[in-house]
């Protein structure tokens, strides 16, 4: 059981999805972690797949992963960025997951031998694991760890959904059974329709006597709008929904999700958790950190980098989906704000580049190349003729994953000769596999084993003395998060390497590649991963390879 008094914040969305649930529950965390209050944030995702691992990125967004490799919603990364911390595995669910556990409990007479129902059986699976989240922080505590006081939940999607209603139930029963140690925030949108150009409360009026329906009063509404929320119609919606008009808090529309705990705690948002959850409040919220980065991070005027990424998860219909590289747009944002800069982003679709709607030298029009991880054969070419022309043009490069992958791919077929090179991801039979498949990875593959299989989580990597890599990080051994099945075949190192390319880290017993670069003599900035730095990339503590390619960005266009 988690430690008693342990308290619980349940984040649940009103009206529509994507109001920014994700934000609010992150803020809420920095708020009370501020205050002196250790804190854990849960993200439940009510479906049914067992983890995020083989969902579609231009539908779902990217996958996070966390330090034990378990792949995740995205809003798991924001919980992270904002915490500046590490979450576990017991702060992420899926209904796959609760299903899976009662199924496999069932299955092993654990039940024994009752009628397995919805309620109470899996609600009680989910009270189980919103209880085990705080008690693993609980656990870490007395280990010297941050620990836990307050479990913040989010639950995903909107209240009306029919997949929802397990996990509020769920979260009734814990108010029921401890009446001081749960509270409601409910975050809602209040419209503004152009043709009345006034501000409308009556969607969340409905979402509220929806959540009643359950059994639940919301103890906050968090109302997001594009204006801030005047004293009318926060006193509106507090008599209409049952709230003292204080607990009425407004979200409206920022340049930068890092400004909501500030315009929160104009409102005193903080103050007002700790009084509902009955908690003395132990100090002022400490915000001096943060507020210095969100003014470095909004700053527009400082020099700008124009960055381009090049990726194949963007096209969507007619829209393009950023948040399929959430995490590495975030981390340009952080290092830029470190360095007294500001990031242009352009995405670019590689297939236009091989279906000739977009010509490669139009790369020459920006400071410095992204190439994002990702998966399968479309828009392959398209991202060597991008690796290419950055060789070439000597214009600052940062691979990530396959972007490692293809860099390497360009390099064996036009520095060392290898006109089929590739990786047998894309060509099985590939007369020159300088990309092959892990051996562990190949029995998964052969049973269509996907799901949780791949190389994930973190791993340490040994940087080479005298590289760019181990300028960056100044230190000789790192951990960086992996999510691939496929390496750089170990029979073509060494060739690559007398043709110049430099393997600069590597598994500390040398057999797996880690980082590849060209030395500074020949490029300024051509350096690539098989990890996922962005992963770990925090607002208060930039990453340093992301904040030593944007240094070079910037060097490279004061010399155009």
């Amino acid at each position: 059981m988690p430690k008693e008094g342990h308290k619980y914040i349940f984040v649940l969305g009103g009206v529509m999805s994507g109001v920014g649930k994700g934000v609010v529950t992150s803020s809420i965390g920095l708020l009370l972690q501020q205050k002196g209050y250790p804190v854990n944030l849960v993200k439940v995702d009510p479906y049914l797949n067992v983890d995020a691992g083989t969902m579609n990125p231009t539908e779902h967004g990217e996958v996070f992963v966390l330090r034990s490799g378990l792949e995740t919603d995205q809003d798991m990364g924001n919980y992270e960025r904002f915490l500046n911390r590490d979450l576990a595995n017991e702060d992420y669910m899926t209904s796959g997951m609760v299903y899976q556990s009662v199924i496999a409990r069932e299955r092993a007479l654990g039940y024994g031998g009752k009628c397995i129902e919805a309620i109470p059986h899996v609600r009680d699976e989910i009270i189980r694991r919103f209880e085990a989240a705080a008690e693993h922080d609980a656990a870490t505590s007395q280990q010297g760890g941050n620990g836990s006081r307050v479990s913040v939940v989010e639950i995903g999607g909107t209240i009306g959904d029919f997949q929802n209603a397990l996990y509020i139930d769920a979260a009734r029963v814990m108010k029921m059974r401890h009446p001081d140690d749960v509270i409601f925030v409910m975050v809602s949108y209040l419209p503004t329709p152009g043709t009345l150009g006034e501000m409308k409360t009556k969607p969340t009026q409905m979402a509220v006597r929806d959540l009643n329906s359950y059994g639940v009063q919301p103890d906050f509404v968090i109302g997001r709008s594009k204006e801030p929320i005047d004293e009318k119609r926060k006193e509106k919606i507090a008599i209409s929904c049952s709230l003292r008009k204080e607990r009425v808090i407004s979200a409206p529309d920022i340049k930068s999700i890092y400004e909501a705990p500030l315009n929160f705690e104009k409102d005193a948002l903080s103050d007002s958790l700790l009084e509902a959850l009955k908690l003395p409040e132990k100090r002022k919220a400490s915000l001096t950190s943060w507020k210095k980065f969100v003014t470095a991070a909004t700053n527009e005027n400082v020099p700008e980098v124009s960055i381009a990424m090049v990726g194949k998860y963007f096209d969507t219909g007619d829209f393009v989906l950023s948040d399929a590289y959430l995490s590495v747009i975030e981390a340009l944002k952080f290092s830029a704000a470190k360095l007294g800069k500001k990031v242009k982003m352009r995405w670019i679709n590689s297939k236009d580049f091989e279906r000739g709607k977009l010509k490669v030298s139009m790369l020459a029009d920006y400071d410095g190349i992204i190439v994002p991880g990702g998966f399968g054969e479309s828009g392959i070419e398209g991202i060597i003729q991008a690796v290419q022309f950055a060789r070439e043009k000597k214009i600052p490069y940062f691979g990530l994953c396959y972007g490692m992958q293809l860099m390497v791919v360009e390099y064996a077929r036009n520095v060392l000769g290898l006109k089929e090179a590739n990786t047998t991801e894309i060509k099985k039979g590939s007369p020159d596999p300088v990309v092959d498949v892990m051996h562990d990875q190949e029995k998964h593959l052969a049973a269509n084993d996907y799901g949780g299989t791949m190389r994930l989580g973190v791993y340490p990597a040994y940087l080479k003395k005298g590289t760019m890599a181990r300028a960056a990080y100044k230190k000789e051994l790192v951990d960086e998060r992996h999510r691939h099945r496929y390496e750089i075949n170990p029979e073509y190192i060494k060739p690559l390497e007398e043709a110049g390319l430099i393997f600069s880290g590597t598994s500390p017993d040398g057999v797996l590649t880690e980082i590849a670069e060209l030395p500074q003599k020949v490029h300024p900035f051509m350096l690539a991963t098989q990890f996922h730095p962005e992963l770990q990339a925090r607002p208060l503590d930039p990453h340093p390879l992301f904040t030593e390619f944007l240094r070079a960005t910037a060097a490279h266009k004061k010399r155009a």
